[in-house]
């Protein structure tokens, strides 16, 4: 496949110009589709992900045994909506793999942050407090903390 000098060729001329990198590029496509179909069905979707398809099944790794045992549950749900958007899914095999990352912008910040009228309210609760107590401890190191 030869193009006019000058012209650049995208990623995808490569990939097809060879069989083997087509069905290479053809099933990450798949899996790619797979995976979004997957994030809108459930939201355990964040902490696992679509890793293969193998013989009409599909596999899911989870981050940990909670989420993956979760999934196992939602297994005839999850083959229904596959079906339902044109996939040719006999089932699904959740495997564990601790491995899989959360991706950052899926994370939650825990908590909010403190104002200023809520620090001297603590600081003014603690400050009541007996002095070596664990309460006053504690809410002085989460008011040192929010500064």
């Amino acid at each position: 496949m030869s193009l006019p000098r000058g012209r650049a060729r995208s990623l995808e001329d490569y990939l097809s110009a060879d069989a083997s990198l087509a069905r290479l590029s053809a099933h990450a496509r798949r899996l790619l589709r797979f995976q979004r179909i997957f994030e809108s069905a459930t939201p355990l979707a964040r902490q696992s992900r679509v890793a293969n398809l193998r013989l009409g099944k599909i596999i899911i790794h989870a981050v940990n045994g909670a989420v993956a045992t979760k999934l196992r549950q939602l297994e005839p749900r999850l083959v229904a909506v596959f079906r339902n958007e044109g996939a040719e899914v006999t089932g699904i095999d959740i495997r564990l793999q601790p491995g899989v990352e959360i991706r950052p912008a899926d994370r939650k910040r825990s908590g909010t942050a403190i104002g200023n009228r809520q620090k001297q309210a603590l600081t003014s609760l603690a400050d009541g407090l007996p002095e070596g107590s664990s309460l006053r401890e504690a809410l002085k190191r989460l008011v040192d903390r929010a500064k």
